[in-house]
């Protein structure tokens, strides 16, 4: 077989052939590559959503399945698809609506029985070839399944009624930039889906990311030295919060094979909170309506001789045992989104001081359960 057909027949990440430099990239290279290129990214995404007339029209298919029935809207993925849902569900459920975050696998086994009841499920795959969302795609519902993908060429993108694109461009590393445009994907959709005007919001928010990662990346050094020789690291969040901490355990996990775990602040209050020690760092999102709890939690780690890195809206003191870091107010639940920066900083730290765990893929493998 020529060359032409080989390259044809491989299954590159989105249908798109690599760039000799990208091929050639380290797991540290490509890390910093794909989280400096988030702002971009948002952006392209922001107008896409504002203007395009397939998207648009998609919305207005959420929009009528939701208010013809009386369910709770699901949002349904898996690993960082299903970090990404939090914020849409948490959006809905502020304003009066049901909504909640659905694991696909469990979904898939256990849920036959009421799979048909929701009038809308939303199913995140960055991929759009998972094989349990494939398989909730071929059984179908009586309600609407919608799609969030990053791959229009897939099986998913194929069997879906109603689609929204991530446009997050191919990614080679950790879920850095389909997590941050999934976000905004589940957040605007919320809004469309409530009737609310979210231009305005999503522009904000995306120009406070961009000068935040700037400043929070120039940390990193400082960062990873303060939480060097952790033997836990907790990540706690409330809210939309609570999906960014579970993608930023996912990427620390993922690159570094650092253990890392994510809480919300209530379940780590009334759990990991007894145990906290010298050999803890928690990492607390004091963002939000919820914010005062996170600085309380902050403070009773400290106490119990943990140390904390504290990302708040305010510039606060450092000590030998806190770890300040601002991140400036955004609409919520927009802080899904920007709190993030601090595990993308502190990843790409201990990939440079120790390398990366993770190498590049180029290619889809075997999407199997």
């Amino acid at each position: 077989m020529d060359s032409a057909k080989e390259n044809k027949l491989r299954r590159w990440i989105s249908g798109i052939e690599p760039a000799p430099e990208l091929l050639g990239a380290s797991g540290v290279q490509i890390l910093e590559i794909e989280c400096r290129e988030q702002p971009l990214r948002l952006h392209e995404l922001i107008r896409a959503y504002a203007g395009d007339p397939a998207i648009r029209a998609a919305f207005g298919q959420l929009r009528e399945a939701e208010n013809a029935g009386r369910g709770p809207v699901l949002f349904i993925g898996m690993g960082a698809s299903l970090c990404s849902s939090v914020s849409g569900a948490v959006f809905l459920q502020t304003h009066g609506r049901p909504s909640f975050v659905v694991d696909a696998g469990e979904w898939l086994h256990y849920g036959a029985a009421v799979r048909n009841d929701p009038p809308l499920s939303i199913l995140l795959t960055t991929s759009g070839e998972s094989a349990e969302l494939v398989e909730l795609f071929k059984r179908g519902a009586s309600g609407l399944l919608a799609l969030i993908s990053n791959n229009s060429a897939s099986t998913c993108w194929k069997l879906a009624e109603s689609k929204l694109p991530i446009l997050a461009g191919p990614e080679y590393g950790n879920a850095t930039k389909t997590y941050t445009n999934a976000t905004a994907a589940s957040i605007i959709a919320a809004a469309e889906i409530l009737g609310l005007p979210w231009e305005k919001d999503a522009e904000k928010s995306v120009e406070i990311f961009s000068t935040n990662l700037e400043r929070i990346f120039d940390q990193r050094g400082d960062l990873e030295q303060f939480c060097r020789g952790a033997a836990n690291t907790e990540i706690i969040g409330r809210g939309a919060g609570f999906g960014a901490a579970q993608m930023s355990a996912l990427c620390i996990r993922e690159m570094t094979g650092h253990r890392a775990a994510a809480h919300t602040g209530a379940g780590f209050r009334h759990g990991p909170n007894l145990d906290v020690d010298a050999s803890h760092v928690a990492i607390i999102f004091a963002l939000g309506r919820a914010a005062e709890l996170g600085v309380k939690l902050a403070q009773e780690c400290n106490r119990r001789g943990g140390k904390v890195v504290l990302v708040s809206e305010e510039d606060r003191e450092l000590t030998e045992t806190l770890f300040p870091v601002r991140v400036d107010a955004v609409p919520e639940p927009w802080e899904g989104i920007t709190s993030i920066l601090v595990a993308q900083a502190l990843t790409l730290a201990m990939t440079e001081r120790t390398g990366c765990r993770l190498p590049p893929r180029f290619e889809y493998g075997v999407m199997e359960q």
